[in-house]
């Protein structure tokens, strides 16, 4: 086993900048996980630049600053990148007690016991 030597960002992107690579957002305090989303080379550059989780939303295709609209704004703590450099971890601080759109903590609510899906 070799330790990779290079401290060289190489998120692809895609030529045009448009090809999205996944996000997992977790309270950068509880370590919940809170969403997964995507961004492309522009919501990845506007999060760098505004200090606030921006995403691509590939259902609306355009971006989407997680808070915009809600107040619900996820501040960035810090920003990893897995070995592969193909997707990312958003550690963030909530603005406010709810993340997902169904006014919860969490878009991660329900969850699957004995093939049956249950509240959390």
């Amino acid at each position: 086993m070799s330790k990779e030597t290079s401290l060289e960002l190489v998120l692809n992107f895609g030529p045009d900048g448009k090809t999205s690579i996944p996000v997992v957002t977790q309270d950068s305090k509880s370590k919940q996980v809170l969403l997964l989303a995507y961004v492309n080379k522009e919501a990845f550059e506007k999060t760098i630049q505004t200090g606030y989780a921006t995403y691509w939303s590939r259902s609306r295709n355009c971006l989407w600053t997680k808070g915009e609209t809600s107040g619900d704004k996820l501040k960035i703590k810090d920003i990893l990148i897995n070995c592969e450099q193909n997707s990312l971890l958003y550690l963030v601080e909530p603005a406010r007690t709810n993340t997902c759109h169904t006014g919860r903590k969490s878009c991660f609510y329900r969850r699957i016991k004995n093939g049956k899906l249950e509240f959390i």
